[in-house]
């Protein structure tokens, strides 16, 4: 972590807010993506203030996924906990020539069993793809993988957005179209936030009147399609939400931002266009803990007080 700590996934466990960072080594190389990225370790008894691990706890090693990792890394992770307190990361398997989503394994959030390819088996097992988030719901107090139909759900994607399914949150399956192409939830839009992508932000979550999905969107750099009110290339975050009963129908979409680059330290860095890069969310305390990378080089936090619906099933149980 000698260069940069940036793009943040969260998991709340035994009390503590816990923190996977993507950290990157080589402060002497200047070029995006150039470094080598491990995830780090932190946990907060506030979600605020945060000690961290002095070793990586997922790292590219002399493993079975060398191929895939070594020496780009790991990045860009999020959490999700499963039924039985396993916990699952997804995250970006970087060989400095290709990305490729890969998925491992926790019961401690410390000790990883990696599982490579998210699709293993599939005729998409070396797709060229990273960011994928679970849906998740509230259960018990804390955020779990939600199962809706029968199966786990999985958005996916930079550019265009997927979705896939999976019955065991290992192995996963891209819901495709009749010509075999995976169904496409979301694409950029002229003149708005995204209009050169958008990219899955933290998991998804079900609320009581559908899953509401926060996503990164890359403003255009073209002046003729871009946001004029962001500047060019930054990264913002919006809102979307899908069916409740049915995850791969799009039923709003903002167009606006509710979070972008303000921040003297989320304009500066090695991504001087600006990120607030959303990739971690945790319900925690009674707020949410929404944890984003800023210009690919810190990590910020914004905290909101829990909606209605939210107390109202704690009080409820």
């Amino acid at each position: 972590m000698s260069a940069h700590t940036f793009n943040p996934a969260s998991v709340v466990r035994d009390g503590k807010m816990v923190v996977l960072f993507r950290a990157e080594d080589r402060p002497d190389e200047k070029m995006i993506g150039f470094h080598t990225s491990r995830l780090g370790y932190a946990s907060s008894d506030d979600g605020l203030h945060f000690t961290y691990r002095p070793t990586p706890v997922l790292y590219p090693d002399k493993d079975d996924q060398q191929h895939a990792e070594w020496d780009g890394g790991c990045e860009d992770p999020r959490l999700c906990e499963g039924p039985d307190g396993t916990y699952y990361v997804t995250y970006t398997q970087w060989n400095h020539d290709r990305t490729r989503l890969g998925i491992a394994s926790s019961r401690d959030l410390i000790h990883w069993q990696k599982h490579g390819s998210a699709f293993a088996g599939t005729a998409f097992e070396n797709l060229s793809t990273k960011s994928a988030a679970i849906i998740q719901r509230i259960d018990g107090g804390r955020m779990k993988a939600a199962l809706i139909n029968g199966a786990y759900w999985m958005v996916f994607g930079e550019g265009l957005i997927h979705i896939a399914r999976s019955t065991d949150l290992i192995h996963w399956s891209p819901v495709v179209l009749p010509n075999g192409e995976p169904m496409v939830l979301m694409a950029a839009r002229p003149s708005l936030f995204d209009s050169e992508l958008p990219e899955v932000g933290p998991p998804p979550l079900v609320t009581e009147r559908g899953i509401v999905m926060l996503y990164n969107g890359k403003n255009s750099e073209n002046d003729a399609y871009r946001d004029r009110s962001i500047g060019p290339g930054a990264y913002s975050g919006g809102q979307a939400l899908l069916d409740l009963r049915d995850p791969t129908k799009l039923l709003a979409r903002s167009t606006v931002p509710f979070i972008k680059p303000e921040l003297p330290w989320e304009k500066s860095g090695q991504y001087q266009a600006g990120t607030t890069f959303l990739e971690g969310l945790s319900y925690f305390k009674g707020r949410f803990y929404l944890y984003y990378g800023t210009a690919d080089t810190y990590v910020g936090v914004a905290v909101a007080p829990a909606p209605a619906w939210v107390t109202r099933g704690a009080a409820e149980r």
